[in-house]
């Protein structure tokens, strides 16, 4: 069902643009705007600004920009309904719905279908858990046993899925859901007999949500194990279009704000571990959930903060799993610290045993840098043996090697120098080597010798500019000027017929608009055409559009394109502040106007000069030459006109 126009409106005029993508990208205020790094590509300089007076968004690095709607489209991959309703609830504004007919439910997209479903059974698995006789028994008193308290179950949404087989499927059917769509999703699984029954039957359950809290999968625990089934401890949901294991962390929605505010991100593997910590205050913890670490989980982290402390069970396996994935931390620039807890111990079980001053303190005594941490584990496993205490070495470095920073990688170095007790200049060398080596595979020489000198490329044939419309450019200027100062009021001054000085206050808009149709110019560019016409016609309202109406337009064109013009990288006021004072175009918005009209219309008169002179050199008949001549004579007169107030001088 399509939103009404004036909700739509109220959507994004309530919805805060910094708010929205503040729970996404760390944003720190400079200037008027704020910037952070863009959550769209990978960059280490922030290119990523939010404009909170205009209410818009725009990367100077990649491109993309646009309102708070276009934010969630682009960066959860919603689409505009979806960003719209996730709006309205985030700032409690209510959106008439009314029930869907079969028809209108047959056409949501599939994507829409997943979330619902998840939606639908996330309320049945909580729902059977606090108000039925099996959930209360077996899935509530499971997590109370384990010492849970009621906060905490009810905030992550844990749920139970009964005993009996096809409980939830039949519910589901009942409700209107195909079993095919189910088996597709993830709740059930099909016999060979071609009947149905569910995944989870018989346990506890955690939903997964993304970053704007939607669930997306959910992850069932079994409470009953049976030796000769041989069941899977956990059951999670198959990846779909809107559920990738590599790219999710459990927990990441109720732990980003803590993410930030604590410039720290707490890595654990399971969803009890994530619970624990939560239940005793520290929030900014999420979970792998039993996957290795992917690079996609830690650019994700990394929208939030560079530093993450990853913490591990005390055993062997704890310990080497703390080797595993690192090195795609450090190469993606981040600060890396690792914990390891008592042997005896994982996050969950430590967290039981011991009140949260005691477990914060402990994190904080014994978080090592993880290139020291690995330096000390793998010199244990060597003893006094040579041959591996090299193999030691070769490790570290290698790992010292990815590091994208310079001075990090000097720093790390000295620090091994000391653990390993070897020369800087030992471990440099071998870095070095590495470093190269890394450097060769990069450019496709493996193997090869790099020449000292560059090797410079044979030119490229560059591909044919795509023709643009006459005087493309002066009618993007004179978009910008309307775009930025269109209601901007200002005298203008002329002389009437009777010689008389007559002062009349116009907006920008009214002044563009009105000498381009008293010359019977409109522009071509049909984009360009498009913010003519809605200023044209805002005029004879009176009420002219504002900076939302162009950057959420239903036409994706002109809503970048307004994003573009409104947006710049460059603040003056940094200038300034050294001394050096620059005109700013509002303070000379008349001359700024007046030129951009002149310049559009030289071009266009060049244009038709041009047009003559090519019918010039085909014309036999003299007569017809004449009038050519003429004509051409006419527009060559107004160029030296206009281009004489420009202060261009043209060339004969």
């Amino acid at each position: 069902m399509p939103i009404p126009r004036e909700t739509v409106d109220l959507i994004l005029q309530t919805a805060r643009i910094e708010e929205v993508v503040g729970e996404f990208v760390t944003l720190k205020k400079r200037g008027a705007n704020l910037w952070g790094n863009c959550p769209f590509h990978n960059e280490k300089t922030p290119s990523f600004s939010v404009n909170p007076a205009r209410n818009i968004f725009k990367c100077f690095g990649c491109g993309k920009g646009g309102d708070s709607a276009r934010f969630l489209m682009e960066h959860e991959h919603l689409t505009y309904p979806e960003a719209l309703r996730y709006l309205a609830k985030k700032y409690n504004i209510p959106i008439e719905e009314k029930e869907l007919t079969p028809e209108e439910q047959m056409a949501q997209t599939e994507r829409e279908k997943m979330f619902n479903i998840n939606a639908f059974a996330n309320k049945y698995f909580t729902d059977t858990l606090w108000n039925t006789d099996e959930g209360k028994s077996v899935g509530l008193e499971y997590f109370r046993e384990r010492g849970f308290l009621n906060p905490i179950i009810e905030r992550f949404q844990l749920g139970y899925s009964p005993s009996k087989w096809e409980a939830f499927t039949d519910y589901a059917k009942q409700n209107g859901y195909n079993p095919e769509f189910l088996e597709k999703v993830g709740f059930s699984i099909k016999r060979q007999n071609g009947e149905y029954y569910d995944r989870y039957h018989g346990r506890v359950m955690f939903p997964i949500h993304n970053l704007t809290g939607k669930v997306i999968g959910f992850g069932g625990r079994i409470l009953q194990s049976d030796p000769e089934k041989k069941l899977a401890k956990y059951q999670n949901s198959p990846e779909s279009e809107i559920y990738q294991k590599k790219e999710t962390l459990y927990g990441i929605y109720f732990a980003k704000s803590a993410i930030v505010n604590k410039d720290e991100c707490i890595l654990v593997e399971g969803y009890f571990d994530v619970l624990r910590m939560h239940q005793l205050g520290i929030e900014n913890v999420v979970a792998s959930s039993g996957t290795s670490l992917t690079i996609e989980q830690i650019r994700l982290v990394k929208r939030y903060t560079r530093n993450i402390t990853m913490l591990y069970d005390g055993d062997a396996a704890g310990l080497h799993a703390a080797l595993r994935g690192t090195d795609m931390i450090l190469a993606e620039g981040m600060n890396v610290r690792v914990v390891v807890l008592p042997p005896e111990h994982d996050p969950d079980s430590f967290g039981k045993d011991y009140p949260t001053d005691e477990v914060v303190s402990y994190l904080s005594n014994n978080a090592k840098d993880f290139v020291r941490f690995k330096t000390e584990l793998l010199l244990k496993d060597a003893a006094n043996d040579p041959i591996k205490k090299g193999q030691v070495v070769r490790s570290v470095v290698e790992t010292i090697s990815v590091v994208p920073d310079p001075i990090f990688r000097i720093a790390y170095v000295k620090e091994t120098s000391r653990q390993l007790d070897m020369p800087e200049e030992t471990l440099m060398t071998e870095l070095n080597k590495m470093l190269r080596a890394k450097f060769k595979k990069s450019l496709g020489v493996e193997g090869e010798v790099i020449p000292d000198e560059p090797v410079v490329s044979p030119p490229q044939e560059q591909p044919e500019e795509e023709t643009l419309p006459v005087g493309f450019y002066q009618e993007r200027e004179l978009v910008k000027l309307l775009l930025l100062y269109g209601s901007e009021m200002l005298v203008n001054r002329y002389t009437n017929e009777e010689g008389e000085t007559v002062e009349e206050q116009e907006s920008v808009a009214q002044m563009i608009v009105d000498d381009l149709i008293n010359d019977e110019i409109t522009f071509i560019d049909p984009v360009n055409r498009i913010v003519f016409d809605a200023f044209d016609h805002a005029l004879d309202t009176e009420e002219l559009p504002n900076d939302q109406y162009f950057t959420s337009h239903e036409n994706e064109q002109v809503a970048q394109l307004a994003i573009d013009l409104l947006t710049s990288p460059y603040k003056l006021d940094q200038w300034e502040k050294h001394g050096i004072f620059v005109k700013r175009e509002e303070d000379m918005l008349m001359t700024a106007v007046k030129s951009a009209l002149l310049r559009y219309k030289d071009q266009i008169i060049d244009s038709k000069r041009k047009e003559i002179e090519k019918q010039l050199k085909e014309e036999q008949d003299p007569d017809n030459q004449l009038i050519l001549l003429k004509k051409k004579k006419h527009w060559d007169d107004l160029r030296v006109q206009i281009n004489k107030v420009l202060g261009i001088v043209i060339a004969k």
